[in-house]
């Protein structure tokens, strides 16, 4: 369990409150918007109406007592510039700011900001990966070469197991798990035999991946 701070409850800060809320952490929201503060009120520890680019008010909260800073603001990036540069002059231990164009991203990255969050982008990626073909079922982005598909077991590979397809060695990725009726199972040898009925998690470079099962 973290000590979360969240700046911003506008609806991907809501989301990401809930999100919190279900993993366990503590959250305190922040946000001038007393209707929004409100709506995350049962998701949330604490929170307080006031504004994150006045330095005095983010001192008040106790800025080095949090695990993690998350600033969410948007429709005001000078705020949200204001409010990352500012958490970190505090003390704050990691600020993750959201952006929402690559340009924000750098100057956040450049002024406090230790990770930045870009939702739109990140989704669109998402979104034009999964549904561009039939047998992806979920996409993890792990980073700019690597990721985590779930697909179908290629028919070519129903009936053997895994050591028997050399996967690693011929193309290059690696085999987690299994999912079969939701489920997954990731206790997996190469003794394990693939089936139409199973979905598999395959993690590799993005190229591999696509080659592998012709995304």
């Amino acid at each position: 369990m973290k000590n979360i701070l969240l700046i911003g409850t506008g609806r991907f800060g809501r989301h990401t409150a809930v999100q919190l809320s279900q993993l366990g952490h503590q959250i305190m929201a922040v946000d001038t918007n007393e209707e929004r503060i409100n709506d995350v009120l049962p998701y949330v520890t604490n929170a307080q109406i006031g504004d994150s680019t006045n330095a005095e008010f983010l001192r008040s909260l106790g800025i080095g007592n949090f695990d993690v800073c998350i600033v969410t603001v948007s429709g005001n990036f000078q705020n949200s510039l204001e409010t990352t540069s500012l958490l970190k002059d505090l003390g704050a231990k990691c600020v993750v700011s959201r952006a929402e164009r690559d340009v924000q991203a750098k100057f956040l990255l450049r002024n406090g900001a230790d990770h930045v969050v870009y939702p739109e982008k990140q989704v669109a990626k998402w979104t034009a990966i999964r549904y561009t073909s039939d047998h992806i079922f979920d996409y993890i982005e792990i980073d700019d070469k690597h990721a985590i598909f779930e697909v179908e077991v290629p028919e070519c590979w129903v009936g053997k197991s895994i050591g028997e397809l050399d996967i690693r060695r011929k193309f290059g990725i690696n085999i987690l798990g299994i999912k079969r009726s939701g489920k997954t199972d990731v206790t997996i040898t190469p003794d394990t035999v693939l089936s139409g009925e199973i979905t598999i998690l395959a993690l590799g470079e993005y190229k591999a991946l696509q080659k592998c099962f012709r995304i």
